[in-house]
């Protein structure tokens, strides 16, 4: 949930039960109304309704103002791109508050967009003119080394040729290296075409073309060994440039679409030396000047931007504000005068007073000659849940409203999860090394929340953050737990006093407690020392830990119980008291609670009793007699009691409440044709009569069904849910276990060699182990069962969970949210 909506002077918060809400309506001036939904969202505390859910959106009366704002707001998501590109971070602003014109804002960014626009496209333009230009520089380059070594190639066999006196032409086509002479008669013109090809196409390049014109080409290809920026694509690509000859108009229309179809970007060139050499020059100072303009351009860019920096967030937030407002008035009904807007909405009752103040305000600053009229409305639907909380209740609120949203003033098992979370969680990670280690991580996080709290954070980051009082006060139970249990990464320390036992003889060297004798009180607080390590440490611990899990349990889902009885009492539901709440104390309290009294006699006198053995036979022989089970006198005659008053529960929680719903049902409806209108002053009215269904058509199957199904999941759920908080005692014993391992066969192992290398070594090995599994690992997984204990176990006792959230308008989050 958020945070306490709203300013001036609140009545102070009621955890168990969720804000009063009334329904109101407000009926606005057309000239004050933009001013009034303005203030209203700065007041945050009205959820409004929309009266026009059956108009599509262009139907409605300020369409044209949203798709203004949306303009808008494509403009600023654009400089936004634009900004993120060049690497300009837009400027915070610190009073946010300034109140700037919309029309300014509109005419500014068109401004500013068309200007940018015109830059990036002659920059683009520039920039592919640019590209083009080295393309064809290392075409020159690359191709004029071809034609230079066939010049010389052709200048070598004239001199050859003339030395042998042999009078023969020399070939027009020096690069075609043929031995035989040609016939001056039948010599061939043979053309040429240049450019450069993707490096991963070359191949296919040159094989479709060879297979194009049957052979009849001759390519040759060289490889450019830095990537070029391609002119069409503006990406950076690895390419080869390619010559290739061919003789024929169509063996040229050919090659011109293998070279299209295949992306080759084609360039002029001349095979005179001379031309090469000219259009060399040319191409360079080309490009020293486009250089130097597209850096001018782009700094002009970047100052264009850096200005729209330093307005951008009061835009953007200004924006946003307005399309919110326009989204909200579009909410609103127009009247039938076309004067004024009604509006409909859910507001806290105590902000009832700041709501008619705003509205006031709206009035007088917008100059309007009618106020705005405020009431509010009775009606039958059921409100929206607002709860007020701070950053440390938050997340707990959250933690619950992740199982369901509280129904309207249903008891909030919030408040008791503050203390019940934490604490289930510490009971399986009781330790108080560990606990320390966690909240020095929590109190860095708590700390430097302001800090924190303005930085983007990774998802695991964020999670940790969020909930970092959770982690707090599971770090503060896990002490205290862990100081009872007497671990310190698993090895127990005298905290509180000596021992309680001594050796006496040396018998009890051998890691049992035989031969242990008791010299001194009582350890006074947690487990004695002196178990660590014996042979009876481990059945000794079994048996706290999970007697301790069942007592827990059945007092939280006592705990359970008694909030239903709290809920019917506050919805006047005196048959859920009597037939819910009565039968389910008796059947829970009669086995289970009984089982828990049992352990505080047994733990109490010392007695050998076997309560397995007590608890199967109170039902399979409940006649015989306990014998050494026994734990205190008349313990027979009160299991038999116990026994058939479990018994009598179940019918009684079963059959008499679907038919006291009928009878109530048509003793509202029989002979009634309207309703007596009700006096009373209250505003709000809720069918919140657990089994009333208001004028909705009352079906006694479904009721009585309904009501079998609660009764059987009631029943078989007592006895599945005290099992599920076993789970305590298993994953504390296995956390405690774990921790040993680490520590005796790792850092102790490692100090057995002494070696200075091997106990480094060891050392990080359980240093690694304890962060990655005893305190990620085993944290998460404590985490989920005390979250499943709370969700299942308690929860399911009185929690409904059906309502959903107050979500007022209000422009608290606007800057910080993504349209």
């Amino acid at each position: 949930m958020a945070e306490s909506h709203g300013g001036g002077c609140c009545p102070p918060m009621d955890l168990m039960r969720s804000e009063p809400m009334h329904l109101v309506q407000v009926i606005v001036p057309m000239e004050s109304a933009h001013l009034t939904v303005s203030y209203l969202g700065d007041l945050g505390l009205v959820q409004f309704k929309d009266l026009n859910s059956d108009k599509s959106p262009f139907q409605r009366t300020y369409a044209a103002q949203i798709k203004r704002c949306g303009e808008m707001a494509r403009k600023i998501r654009f400089f936004k791109e634009q900004m993120s590109k060049a690497g300009v971070t837009p400027k915070e602003t610190l009073n946010k508050d300034i109140d700037i014109d919309l029309d300014d804002v509109e005419v500014k960014l068109g401004e500013l967009e068309a200007e940018l626009v015109e830059i990036n496209a002659n920059n683009d333009k520039l920039q592919r003119s640019y590209n083009e230009l080295v393309e064809y520089k290392l075409v020159l380059e690359k191709a004029g080394e071809f034609f230079a070594s066939a010049h010389r190639n052709a200048n070598a066999q004239r001199s050859e040729i003339e030395t042998e006196q042999v009078d023969e032409d020399l070939l027009e086509a020096p690069l075609l290296q043929e031995e035989k002479s040609v016939d001056p008669t039948k010599q061939v013109k043979l053309g040429f075409l240049t450019g450069l090809v993707p490096r991963e196409k070359s191949m296919v390049f040159e094989r479709i073309l060879f297979r194009a014109t049957r052979g009849n080409i001759f390519i040759r290809q060289s490889v450019i060994e830095e990537s070029v920026v391609d002119p069409n694509s503006g990406e950076k690509a690895e390419k080869n440039v390619f010559v290739v000859f061919f003789s024929g108009e169509r063996a040229k229309s050919k090659i011109l679409k293998i070279c299209e179809a295949f992306g080759a970007n084609r360039y002029p060139f001349s095979e005179d030396l001379g031309k090469q050499a000219q259009m060399m020059t040319e191409v360079s100072g080309r490009l020293s000047e486009l250089k130097t303009t597209i850096g001018a351009g782009l700094d002009h860019r970047n100052i264009l931007l850096e200005t729209i920096g330093d307005k951008f967030e009061q835009w953007n937030l200004k924006v946003r504000k307005e399309k919110a407002i326009y989204h909200t008035l579009n909410m609103l009904s127009l009247d039938v005068t076309k004067k004024c807007l009604v509006g409909e909405g859910w507001s806290p009752v105590f902000a009832a007073t700041e709501v008619q103040d705003a509205l006031q305000r709206a009035a007088v600053d917008s100059n309007s000659q009618v106020g705005s009229i405020f009431q509010v409305l009775r009606t039958k639907e059921m409100p929206p849940t607002f709860f007020r909380t701070n950053k440390f209740t938050t997340a707990f609120q959250e933690i619950v409203d992740a199982y369901g949203v509280a129904k309207y003033q249903e008891a909030n098992p919030s408040v008791f999860t503050i203390v019940t979370f934490p604490f289930l969680f510490a009971v399986m990670f009781g330790d108080w090394g560990h606990g320390i280690c966690l909240l020095l991580a929590t109190m860095y996080l708590i700390l430097r929340e302001k800090k924190l709290s303005s930085q983007k954070l990774g998802d695991i980051m964020e999670m940790a953050f969020g909930g970092r009082y959770v982690i707090f006060m599971m770090s503060l139970f896990s002490i205290y737990t862990g100081l009872i249990y007497n671990e310190f990464f698993s090895i127990p320390y005298p905290l509180f006093a000596s021992s309680a036992y001594e050796c006496r003889d040396v018998s009890c060297s051998e890691a049992t407690t035989i031969g242990l004798i008791k010299t001194r009180d009582t350890y006074p607080f947690g487990v004695d020392p002196v178990w660590h390590g014996t042979r009876s440490e481990l059945p000794f611990l079994n048996s706290l830990k999970m007697k301790m899990s069942i007592l827990i349990g059945v007092a939280q889902m006592n705990l359970g119980i008694i909030m239903s009885f709290f809920n019917a009492k506050f919805f006047k539901s005196a048959v859920n008291v009597w037939f819910q709440f009565v039968p389910q104390m008796i059947f829970l309290n009669c086995l289970f609670g009984y089982l828990s009294v049992l352990i505080i006699i047994k733990w109490c006198t010392g007695s050998q009793a076997d309560l397995y053995h007590v608890m199967i036979y109170m039902f399979l022989s409940p006649m015989d007699d306990l014998g050494e089970n026994q734990l205190f006198p008349n313990q027979k005659i009160v299991q038999l009691t116990f026994l058939f008053l479990a018994l009598v529960s179940v019918p009684w929680m079963l059959l008499p409440k679907p038919f006291i719903l009928k009878k109530q049902h048509e003793a509202r409806h029989q002979g009634l044709s309207y309703a007596h209108l009700d006096e009373a002053d209250e505003s709000l009215q809720v069918d919140t009569n657990g089994g009333g269904h208001g004028h909705e058509e009352f079906e006694f199957s479904e009721i009585f069904v309904h009501q079998l199904i609660h009764t059987i999941e009631f029943v078989l759920g007592a006895v599945s849910n005290t099992a599920s908080y076993l789970r305590l005692w298993a994953l504390s014993l296995a956390h405690s276990e774990l921790s040993s391992v680490f520590y005796e066969k790792v850092l102790l192992m490692a100090w057995g060699f002494n070696n200075v290398f091997i106990l480094i070594i060891g050392i990080l090995v359980f240093i690694f182990a304890t962060v990655g599994v005893l305190l990620v690992m085993e944290t998460l997984s404590a985490f989920l069962h005390a979250l499943r204990l709370h969700w299942v176990e308690y929860q399911n006792k009185f929690y409904e969970g059906d309502g959903y959230k107050f979500a007022p308008f209000t422009f608290t989050l606007d800057g910080n949210e993504d349209e």
